[in-house]
């Protein structure tokens, strides 16, 4: 699975009344300006072509990211002659320099307890089938970030599962006590490197991504590799082949084994709660039984991510999608549209918060009209249970004004003409899910979660760094 930026075409206001106030006219490229890779506004129709070549070409550049493409209105009524679309050409990203492969390599060889860091640019194209060949050569553990899931498979042993929702979480100790760490794609919007990098000097980096470093106190990096991220894999799976031919792997993978049942022994723990409202983490591990290897999950923002990211995990790469750079209200259910759309012979599945959820529900008309069995999954609360979470951690348990009132979910199925159900009791979580993917259209499944798990979490496991 890919990520596909958008492409974004804009309508505009004539270019006769662009240099006055007037009806619906405002600078709508200033305004996109900062939250897309590219925007540009058409002047003149016989550049369309070129415009649209470059919005593309621009949105799948690492890093992909949304472009936008303003037409005025009188732009649009014009009948231009003789223009074609330009054809894409494929771009080769640069390798990797042979002396920094080479220097990467001799720091792998000296180091006494390194650690892999995988981010979302470990799950790109031939990527993640390069890094779990380097896990095996070289015997490190793979530690990924929230959007780096299923880089290495959770059941391979030299996964060591995600990183970035608690201060004191089980992995914090081998990243604490790794004297080199090696992060492949990895995007410090994900989780900044200070809370994993306490002391900076106590441990070196190696940077692998499709860009330079980001300048940060706390990531003081020693081998910068910049290229294709599986390129750059390749060549140090290559360079270890020729150095250490019938030696590998350098480490042994076992001494992570206890740490992996650590964690896997900590995702099981509520396996049989049967309380009501229903906790994270049960119905996290109800929904990881149904959906599949290559199944696609999608995490709204809110308190609900927090526990995704944390407790649920991946056979496959970009088989669980979460916002975790602007952390996008409302992103969930209309992704998985697309997600459907791109993957019809899979499950899709999205879980959005009830807040979250509100905000593009409208989008239930397009699942229903398209005929997409996509499943959404509503947590009720009935509050903005991220922003309670993090002022009750700051606030010594208080918090502000939060509540709203939600709709009844089942009635509100029923009104799209859909499939739909409010779960009352813990039993009927399972048999939901599996009627749920069992409807020609969309499904809509809302279930009472208890969030007084999350101070729980926070207590157990010490501060915890939420991301909103």
């Amino acid at each position: 699975m890919m990520i596909t930026p958008p492409v974004v075409i804009l309508g505009q206001a004539g270019t006769d009344r662009l240099h006055k106030e007037s009806h619906q006219n405002m600078d709508s490229i200033a305004m996109y300006d900062p939250i897309s890779k590219w925007a540009h506004s058409v002047t003149n129709p016989e550049n369309i072509p070129e415009v649209t070549r470059k919005a593309f070409k621009i949105a799948e550049q690492e890093k992909p990211g949304a472009t936008v493409i303003e037409l005025p209105e009188d732009l649009m009524k014009h009948q231009v002659k003789g223009l074609k679309p330009m054809a894409a050409r494929k771009t080769r990203r640069a390798a990797a320099d042979y002396k920094v492969i080479a220097q990467a390599v001799d720091m792998i060889a000296k180091a006494k307890n390194p650690i892999v860091l995988a981010g979302n640019g470990a799950v790109r194209k031939r990527a993640a089938k390069q890094l779990a060949r380097f896990a095996r050569k070289t015997g490190i553990g793979v530690v990924n970030t929230f959007m780096g899931k299923g880089a290495v498979p959770r059941t391979d042993p030299h996964c060591l599962f995600t990183m970035g929702l608690q201060g004191k979480d089980h992995i914090m100790p081998a990243m604490n006590s790794a004297d080199l760490v090696i992060s492949i794609g990895y995007d410090l919007v994900e989780y900044s490197p200070e809370h994993w990098n306490k002391t900076p000097g106590n441990k070196k980096v190696i940077h692998i991504d499709f860009w330079p470093a980001e300048v940060d106190n706390a990531y003081p990096v020693d081998c910068e590799i910049v290229s294709d991220v599986a390129d750059a894999l390749w060549q140090l799976n290559e360079e270890l082949n020729a150095r250490f031919e019938g030696k590998l792997p350098l480490f042994d993978i076992k001494a992570r084994a206890k740490l992996r049942k650590t964690i896997a022994d900590d995702f099981a723990m509520e396996k049989n709660a049967r309380g009501f409202p229903m906790k994270p983490q049960k119905i996290l591990w109800e929904v990881r039984n149904i959906l599949g290897p290559d199944d696609i999950l999608l995490s709204d923002v809110g308190a609900h991510k927090m526990w995704i990211s944390r407790y649920y995990q991946c056979d496959d790469p970009n088989t669980c999608l979460i916002s975790n750079g602007f952390c996008t209200m409302g992103f969930a259910m209309p992704g998985s549209i697309g997600a459907k759309i791109a993957y019809p012979d899979r499950k899709v599945m999205s879980i959005s918060g009830d807040a979250g959820f509100l905000m593009n529900v409208q989008d239930l008309e397009t699942a229903a009209r398209l005929k997409l069995n996509i499943v959404a999954m509503v947590w009720l609360d009935g509050e903005y249970g991220l922003i309670k979470w993090k002022q009750q951690n700051q606030f010594n348990g208080k918090h502000s004004e939060l509540a709203f009132n939600n709709p009844d979910f089942s009635a509100l199925a029923k009104a799209f003409g859909i499939w739909g159900k409010e779960i009352k009791k813990a039993d009927e979580l399972v048999p939901a899910l599996k009627q749920a993917f069992r409807q020609k259209g969309p499904a809509l499944i809302a279930v009472p979660v208890d969030y007084r798990e999350n101070l729980k979490l926070t207590k157990r496991l010490g501060k915890i760094e939420l991301v909103i």
